[in-house]
């Protein structure tokens, strides 16, 4: 059995004539087909293929194992007699299509057949990346692949073993990891919770720009503003010295360094032609920050140091993947890179980065479930140093195995979360990057006066800005899932108080303390709007607000403040003791000011 395999934008056929006369019946869903960023299979069915009871199961396999890697939404099976000058007969032919289209079916594949026996018209638009086409040769008695050789696990105590070789009671989340990248079995669940408090904040999508683009209200830019905040201070809680700089979206394919490293990422680039010129969106800040770096000046005693830009970056991720605040082809990237002397010394400071991220997901009361990719060579080298990173997590990472030489990286570790639904959430990453220091010209001195090139970590260590607020929201919503009340960190908090006067008469005394509040750092609202006290505690709820305090006679009299927190109901405590609460619950994390006006009554209603 021959197959041809075609990564296609988009492709389309049209059956117009019999080529032999056991032709399938035509009807209208097979007389034409269309399918985009779909992966086109053309097989050919030799003699004697029949002879093998597994050669359909073998087919499926290599069909599903391409389909999967190169992220197409559905296959197309099209019998096509042009591969081989040895074609079975069409009595033989068409069970095994048949069989090849149940299996794929099986395993959770879309697909769609063309067809057999038919002379077709059909057009192409292939991609163009490297894995968009492919040929593969399945002969009848022909040992099947395994299919999971690409991947292992390492337990805690350091074990590597197969995937199919597993130990029972692993961790559920780790579970939940191996079906949807080894075993690509789907789960589903309808709309997850988290949209609907994207709504709430005012996280949507931008109708009027591409696919995937999103737009920001005055409280989800407040979130955005804290977290991009949070992340600065985070890069410095390393311990090395980290610059912050800034630059450009869009870079000239003219240059050697930037086509090169463009490749790595194929169709998944946003391109375009201004004056002439190629120019692509950049993926992430490492063209700026290493077209920068390379005209800096360094010593080794400069080293380690870091680079970060809050960059605005650009993927151009297919429509059916795209999902609000996850999976954007325009988002925003806390993107860090830390240069260092060698492979060592980049390995060694790579357990501090591991720390931080575990260390981050963890005060949102979540734990991640790892990929590491890697090579089979580097993993033999440094076993040891695997088993730390390993032991660090405290339980099972899943080790994908990927070619020799093909990457600029030797490690590129993937953090999930399991989200509501069950499935798999990347967040954060790390990667030991030894080949984009050549490639752009990134140079030190070293201690005998030699330029060398630096090892380079690249890490998002809270994950995208969006991916980040992705997984406060889902905590919610998994808070909620279990029966408990959703809300925000209050560092987080659009408002982390809102004051409520009983009446207009008591106005200024909830305006007095807003101010006290304020001057600590603080985002404080007042609602003086004409509602009754219940609508607007109400609405406050809603809003998730933290802290709700209602200004009335006897508060005004005696200081003593009746305060609603979300979670824990009504207190009874004085400024001083809000405050040391507000300063409990935001310790460690930023004080932005607010950006909304502090009167509701002044606010604009939101359809």
């Amino acid at each position: 059995m021959k197959i041809l395999l075609i990564h296609a934008r988009s492709f389309e056929y049209e059956a117009r004539e019999k080529a032999v006369d056991s032709a399938e019946e035509l009807s209208e869903g097979n007389r034409t087909g269309r399918a985009e960023n779909a992966l086109v299979a053309f097989v050919t069915v030799e003699k004697g293929d029949s002879s093998d009871p597994g050669i359909a199961e073998k087919a499926a396999q290599e069909i599903r194992d391409v389909y999967t890697r190169v992220g197409a939404s559905e296959v197309v099976l099209y019998p096509y007699a042009h591969l081989s000058d040895n074609l079975a007969e069409p009595g033989e032919a068409l069970p095994l299509l048949k069989s090849i289209e149940e299996l794929l079916k099986a395993q959770g594949a879309s697909v769609k057949r063309a067809p057999f026996g038919w002379y077709k018209r059909f057009t192409v638009e292939c991609y163009g990346h490297p894995l968009s086409e492919l040929s593969r040769t399945i002969r009848p008695g022909e040992k099947a692949r395994r299919g999971f050789e690409d991947f292992a696990v390492m337990l805690p105590d350091g074990r590597v073993v197969g995937v199919e070789e597993l130990p029972s009671g692993l961790p559920e989340d780790f579970v939940a990891l191996l079906e949807a990248e080894v075993f690509k079995r789907r789960r589903e669940g309808g709309e997850p919770s988290y949209l609907e408090y994207c709504r709430k904040f005012g996280f949507e999508w931008e109708p009027m720009s591409d696919l995937g683009h999103m737009r920001y209200g005055p409280e989800a830019t407040i979130i955005v503003e804290v977290v991009a905040e949070y992340a600065w201070r985070v890069a410095r809680s390393l311990g090395i010295p980290v610059y912050k700089v800034r630059g450009t979206n869009t870079f000239n394919l003219e240059h050697k360094p930037v086509l090169q490293h463009a490749q790595l990422y194929g169709d998944r680039l946003y391109q375009l032609e201004v004056d002439d010129k190629k120019l692509i969106l950049r993926y992430a800040a490492c063209h700026q920050q290493f077209a920068m770096i390379k005209d800096w000046d360094i010593s080794y005693r400069n080293l380690p140091l870091g680079m970060l830009e809050i960059a605005d970056s650009y993927r151009l991720e297919q429509p059916g993947e795209l999902l609000l605040c996850f999976r954007l082809r325009k988002f925003t990237m806390p993107d860090l890179h830390i240069f260092c002397k060698d492979l060592r010394e980049a390995m060694e400071l790579s357990f501090k980065v591991h720390e931080k991220i575990y260390e981050e997901i963890r005060k949102l009361g979540r734990d991640y479930v790892s990929i590491y990719n890697l090579t089979r060579s580097f993993l033999e080298a440094n076993k040891e140093y695997v088993k730390r990173l390993v032991e660090a997590e405290g339980k099972p990472v899943l080790l994908h195995f990927v070619p020799e030489g093909k990457y600029y990286w030797v490690l590129n570790v993937e953090y999930n979360i399991i989200d509501e639904l069950g499935r798999p959430r990347e967040i954060g990453t790390f990667q030991i990057d030894v080949g984009n220091a050549e490639r752009f010209d990134i140079t030190y001195v070293d201690e005998n006066g030699q330029r060398k090139h630096p090892v380079i970590i690249h890490t998002a260590l809270i994950g995208s800005i969006e991916r980040y607020i992705f997984a406060v929201l889902d905590t919610a919503a998994k808070k909620a899932k279990a029966g408990g009340l959703p809300s925000l960190p209050v560092w987080l908090s659009p408002v982390q108080v809102r004051v409520i006067p009983f009446t207009k008469e008591f106005l200024a005394e909830a305006d007095r303390l807003a101010d006290m509040l304020e001057a600590e750092g603080f985002r404080v609202d007042v609602d003086d709007r004409d509602e009754s006290i219940s609508k607007r505690i109400r609405d406050a709820e809603v809003k998730w607000i933290p802290y709700v305090v209602v200004i009335g006679k006897r508060e005004a009299e005696t200081g003593r403040l009746s305060v609603r927190v979300r979670g824990e109901g009504q207190l009874e405590m004085d400024l001083r003791e809000l405050l040391s609460r507000l300063k409990r619950d935001t310790e460690g994390y930023p004080l932005v000011s607010s950006r909304l006006p502090r009167y509701l009554s002044l606010r604009p209603r939101y359809r």
